[in-house]
Parts: structure tokens; sequence; C-alpha cells
């Protein structure tokens, strides 16, 4: 069963597209981000044209998260005064994205700079999270205890001014890493189309030692807002939101959503960042291969409405 996309400009099978929504839905809430770093280059694989791609996987990560981070609300397991400080960020952040987005897209580059970023950053967050994961496990098969924030331990984020107690984190933290966290996954986010919590998580455990099971609702609360600003900002800026493909995405999100939040709850903080681990290497040893195998077709054939 096929389905017209007006702005992308061109029928898709429906059931397709439901199960891409579904599948990136449980991610998300399994893994607490918000899915864009699987959607976007899911539709860019399926011939949806990259502008499209990026600005309508937007909609899908809007909708998966708003799913997900309304389960860790219930589980008490979602620290919104820290999610508010990262949403002042991202929403800066985002706005200056915008801007970046549309001069790459007039410049005919946007293409190539997208899976470039896709692999530099999906590659080297995975393997990082990976090689800690790993590790982490191993010493817990060893009965060794295992812990990303020991009593009294401190880093140089800790000897920041203008800190803020959050309460939900057990923790007193400077604003400033918080900030200028969600001002560069506001960026991503206008950039990319993603939510940015395969990013914005590891940060958040490994820099700020934020528990595990805190991070993951505050991530997707923080993404709700961004990437909705974004998504009403491409769509009056660019015009290249897709309604009929993000209402598919969305629909099947939400459902993937509720089941992949059960799941992450049954699950110990090292098997979560493992599996992020291999999940984002997946995504970003794709796209590598993409850009440097030949394809099977030397010419394509593309609208010159999307500035390509």
């Amino acid at each position: 069963m096929t389905i017209y996309l007006p702005i992308a400009e061109l029928s898709v099978n429906i059931f397709v597209i439901l199960g891409m929504g579904a599948a990136v839905g449980f991610l998300s809430g399994m893994f607490g981000v918000g899915g864009g770093f699987l959607i976007t280059p899911l539709l860019i694989f399926y011939n949806i044209p990259p502008a499209v791609a990026v600005a309508t996987g937007a909609n899908q990560v809007v909708a998966s998260s708003v799913s997900g981070a309304l389960a860790h609300f219930r589980r008490g397991t979602l620290d919104i005064k820290l999610g508010l400080v990262l949403l002042v960020g991202g929403l800066a952040g985002a706005t200056v994205g915008i801007q970046i987005f549309s001069m790459l897209r007039r410049l005919g580059q946007l293409d190539l700079i997208i899976s470039l970023l896709y692999v530099v950053f999906l590659g080297s967050v995975g393997g990082l999270m990976l090689w800690e994961s790993v590790n982490s496990l191993r010493r817990a098969a060893q009965n060794k205890t295992v812990s990303l924030r020991k009593p009294g331990q401190h880093n140089w984020v800790h000897r920041l001014p203008f800190k803020m107690r959050f309460k939900r984190s057990k923790l007193y933290l400077s604003v400033i890493p918080v900030i200028l966290l969600g001002f560069a996954i506001g960026i991503l986010t206008s950039v990319m189309g993603v939510g940015g919590g395969f990013i914005m998580v590891p940060a958040m455990i490994y820099l700020l030692r934020i528990p595990t099971s805190v991070v993951i609702g505050t991530s997707l609360f923080q993404i709700i807002f961004v990437t909705a600003f974004t998504t009403v900002v491409q769509a009056t800026t660019n015009f290249s939101v897709d309604i009929v493909l993000a209402w598919l995405l969305m629909i099947a999100g939400v459902i993937g959503a509720q089941y992949g939040v059960r799941v992450g709850q049954k699950m110990r903080g090292e098997q979560l960042r493992a599996g992020l681990a291999l999940l984002v290497l997946g995504v970003g040893i794709r796209l590598g291969l993409g850009l440097v195998l030949p394809p099977d077709e030397i010419y394509s054939v593309v609208s010159g409405s999307f500035g390509f």
C-alpha cells in the first residue's frame, strides 16, 4: 500500500514508514534518545530528500519524546528543573542552527555536511560509550563495584560558578555547562534533524555525573521542546516539513516509545549504555560506508526545489 508525500514529491510504502516510526519510538523510550539520529538516516536510505528527512524527522522525535517523557515522569525519573535549564540553551542553539541549515542549503552542501556530521559524531560517541560500558560490565561480572560517581568525586565542571541545586538528580552544579550542553544540542537538532540524545545522554552521565536513571527522562523532556521549536521554524523558514510523512511517523513513534520505556526499566545502567553504544556505532558505520562506497546508480535526477 503506497501513499504520496507532497513535499518529498514521491510515493512510499505506508507500512515501511510505520515500521520505521515504531522501531525508532521503541528505541527512543528504551535509551532516552529522541531517535532523530536513526530516523533521519533511515529516511535518507529510503530515498527521502535529506532536507525533508531532517525537518520531518524532528516531528517524530517530538512524538516519541513526549510519550517517553510522560512515562518517566510517572515513575519519578525526570528532573524538570534540570530539563528547564537545558531548554534555555537548547532554544538559543536551535535558533542559530536554523540559520546554519539555511546557509548550507543555499550553498548546495547540505547533503554532504549532514552525512559527515553523522559519521563523526556517531563514530566518536559510540566508540567511547562502548569502551566504557564493556569495562563496566566486565567489572560487574567480577563482582567489583561499578560506579560512575564516587562519593566526593568532582571534576572541573563542578568547580564552575553560578551553581544551582537539582534535588531530583541529587546534584549541586553550575548552570554554565548545562546551558552550553543544551546550546550545542540545539544546533545539532536544527542542522541534523536529531533530538541530540545520543550526545546529551553520555555528556550528562560522564561529564555532569548525573545518575543514569534520571538522565533518560530529563533528556527526553528537553528534546520535546527544542525539536518542536525546530520543526515550526523549519516549516516556516525552509518549507521542508512533509506533514503526511510526519503524521505517519508520529503515530507509530508514540506507540513504540511506550513499549521501549517498559523494556528499558528492566535493564541495568551498564546494559543500557552498551546497547545505545552499539546502536550509535552501527548507524555511524552504515553512513560512513555510504560515503566511500560507489553508488548503485552514478547519475540520478532530483527535484531542484530542495536546493541540491
